[in-house]
């Protein structure tokens, strides 16, 4: 008769999964190589399949071991929801809520990080900077409680709307179009731009917005970070273009003007999504909460009206925070 599967035996395989490497997952786990080794293969006697595929080094899972995989994802984060949910009834909520941010949304992510840890004061936050595509995967392996990312419909089918992005062009006060108004996207495809990289969902927003004005996008500068683009932008002889959320959390630096783009059709929407799981995790339920009690479209608004100086706001969304797909 097989043996009981063990948690421990499930930790082992999902640090496994993470690292792709007996060593690291070891070390992660603070065991002994042949102590990881030596579990693994109990666990696979338990099971009665084979579960890792074995040469000199870590080669991979087989169908079945992806499969279990999958399950020791699920097992481990319902253990961590016990845990959670019996420790919120007797002290409040004490877990660390993981959000995972595309760059262009990390700015936003005070607003809720803020409003959330206000209510939960013995919780605690981490979020990370991650592609769209990271977000869905590290949701579905129950590596994070949730995800702010553009809304395609193709992540989650359960999303809060947050807010709809609008483009400004960061351009230096004494630069060609620092007088105008406002300015298009091929007059602005004509700067000495920085941008993000052509991987990223926001870079393919802008690439598409510079061609429907008959104009190409070629920057001088790509990066894959916010931050990274604002420190191109010191030398005074750069432009980029950006979202209004980072006007929130980034401004607009000494020796610049933002000018208002024309607005993407239809404007890019911004969402909160959460793993499609039941029970709902703990932790995102109770951020999924606080976001709804939140107008994060009209405090983006308002804080770049702010800092542009603009009394009257900026011209109203179509949209406030409402739930999607459910």
């Amino acid at each position: 008769m097989p043996g009981d599967v063990q948690i421990r035996q499930l930790e082992y395989l999902v640090a496994l999964a993470h690292e792709r490497h007996f060593g690291r997952a070891a070390a992660v786990c603070h065991a002994s190589q042949p102590a990881l080794s030596a579990a693994l293969r109990k666990l696979e006697q338990s099971l009665g399949v084979t579960i890792i595929l074995r040469g000199r080094r870590f080669e991979g899972f087989t169908p079945e071991g992806t499969r279990v995989v999958g399950w020791a994802h699920r097992i481990l984060a319902e253990r961590d929801a016990l845990r959670t949910d019996l420790g919120r009834m007797r002290q409040g909520l004490t877990a660390t809520l993981r959000i995972g941010a595309i760059p262009t949304a990390v700015p936003a992510t005070a607003l809720l990080t803020d409003a959330f840890t206000e209510q939960h004061p013995h919780a605690r936050v981490r979020v990370e900077a991650l592609s769209s595509r990271d977000i869905g995967r590290r949701l579905a392996e129950f590596d994070l409680d949730a995800g702010l990312t553009y809304l395609d419909g193709a992540l989650s089918p359960a999303a809060v709307e947050l807010y709809r992005e609008r483009y400004f062009l960061l351009t230096p006060e004494d630069g060609p179009l620092a007088g105008c108004q406002s300015v298009g996207w091929a007059e602005a495809a004509e700067l000495p731009l920085c941008t993000l990289v052509s991987s990223m969902q926001n870079r393919r927003i802008l690439d598409d917005a510079v061609r429907a004005a008959g104009a190409q996008l070629a920057p001088v500068v790509e990066t894959d970070t916010v931050a990274a683009l604002y420190g191109h932008l010191t030398s005074g002889r750069r432009s980029t273009i950006i979202a209004h959320p980072w006007l929130h959390t980034l401004g607009v630096p000494p020796g610049l003007r933002a000018i208002p783009l024309p607005e993407v059709r239809p404007r890019p929407t911004i969402g909160l999504i959460t793993a499609d799981q039941q029970p709902t995790s703990i932790v995102a339920e109770a951020l999924l909460d606080v976001v709804r009690g939140l107008d994060v479209a009209d405090a983006l608004d308002l804080s770049a009206a702010h800092v542009l100086g603009r009394g009257s706001g900026l011209p109203d969304q179509s949209s406030s925070v409402s739930s999607a797909v459910s």
